[in-house]
């Protein structure tokens, strides 16, 4: 499974950091920084959670 964010729609507003962060982060410059977009089988379940509840629908996953 790959995440992928949309930088166009993103708005930083880190529903998906507070749920995954140990694959998304926000960087200096409130961007989202996708830390592993192979996303490792232990993480599936909390990034599809992420991709579901993002405000914006910047995310999106490859399965």
């Amino acid at each position: 499974m790959r995440v992928r964010v949309d930088p166009l729609v993103c708005e930083a507003n880190a529903v998906c950091v507070g749920l995954a962060p140990e694959v998304f982060d926000l960087n200096d410059d409130d961007e989202l920084d996708i830390l592993m977009p192979d996303v490792p089988p232990e993480q599936a379940d909390k990034v599809r959670h992420a991709v579901r509840s993002c405000p914006k629908a910047a995310l999106s996953l490859d399965e």
